[in-house]
């Protein structure tokens, strides 16, 4: 059976920035996004159903429907509710998806230059290609998606998904729960990271406990704090409510679609940065930059037109264009930052 996944404004506004571009229901946690999660269990759902998009699907859940469906009775559902909990609960998702994914499947072969640890964990799918790294699975599930890429020198610690298209570049430290989105292309030392599809973290520099939106860039030697030289409760400050929500020990960096970093930025701890902004300036960033900033200092904005232009020819290194609907989505985030 299918199920309808209802979009609310609210959802939407909880999980700033990363709901602004694309429904809650195609925001990525794991290797698959929730709407694709969705549609590999529909043969489990045992009746038509309603649900809040962002519901997150599970064995656990389908079990309970199964139940429910029998005798009645309330569900208990898993949900995303804030943005760090994308990569708070990116290890369970991981590990959920690998199993779905994989079962009744056969990987394709291990290449003989790869070293592993527990290798019956890892599944290849077929046109990856990889050699000459380290890949422990003993930690965790590891995922290679079709026609993804790991270059020599990798060394990869589970739970970690590779999707289609993504590559890993020479000499690339990376660290469980982490999800590289399609056509994404990473380097440098990576931990607890989910990152949507179509950016790069392609250089060295430290990201970690971060989420990244789609078609991102972050420039050579970027990297984030994830915790306060105090060890104490991080706090993030969250755009729709006009306030800053507590978070726990750890939080990065929260990057929304089309937004890129220069050379060398130093994001602060729990940043979050909105959509289509040019991140550049001295030292440390703030804790917010706004939809559509030109830099970290004064208060700038991006011209719209020329965030055209630079987002078009991004999208064309990647063999993408921008379409109509994308535009006219970006100009209405861009009207509301004016207000």
């Amino acid at each position: 059976m299918e199920v309808q996944l209802i979009e609310d404004l609210a959802i939407k506004n909880a999980l700033y920035p990363f709901a602004e571009i694309r429904a809650v229901a195609d925001i990525r946690l794991g290797i698959l996004t929730l709407r694709e999660k969705w549609s590999l269990y529909k043969d489990r759902i045992p009746a038509s159903l309603s649900l809040p998009a962002n519901t997150i699907p599970s064995v656990k859940l389908l079990d309970q429907l199964e139940i429910a469906g029998d005798k009645g009775g309330k569900l208990s559902l898993d949900s995303l509710t804030r943005p760090w909990e994308i990569f708070e609960k990116n290890d369970a998702a991981i590990r959920d998806d690998f199993e779905l994914i994989r079962a009744g499947r056969k990987s394709a072969p291990i290449p003989e230059t790869v070293q592993t640890i527990s290798s019956d964990n890892i599944f290849i799918e077929e046109g990856a290609v990889i050699s000459h790294c380290i890949l422990n699975a003993a930690t965790g599930p590891i995922y290679i998606g079709r026609n993804a890429q790991i270059m020599e020198g990798a060394t990869i610690r589970g739970p970690f998904a590779l999707c289609e298209g993504a590559v890993v570049k020479m000499g690339a430290r990376i660290y469980g729960a982490t999800t590289v989105g399609p056509y994404s292309v990473v380097g440098g030392e990576i931990k607890n990271v989910v990152i949507f599809g179509y950016s790069n973290k392609a250089h060295d520099g430290y990201l970690g406990d971060s989420v990244i939106g789609e078609w991102c860039n972050l420039g050579a030697g970027t990297s984030n704090s994830n915790i306060r030289n105090t060890a104490s409760d991080v706090k993030l400050w969250h755009q729709p409510e006009l306030k800053f929500l507590e978070v726990g020990l750890k939080c990065g960096l929260m990057m929304g679609d089309y937004s890129r970093s220069a050379i060398n930025t130093s994001f602060n701890t729990a940043t979050v940065v909105g959509v289509g902004a040019h991140v550049f300036g001295n030292g440390l960033t703030p804790k917010y930059i706004p939809d559509f900033s030109w830099g970290i200092e004064g208060n700038l904005s991006y011209d719209f037109e020329k965030a055209i232009i630079d987002i078009t020819n991004w999208k064309k290194l990647k063999n993408k264009n921008l379409s109509e609907h994308e535009m006219q989505t970006l100009k209405t985030i861009f009207d509301r930052k004016k207000k």
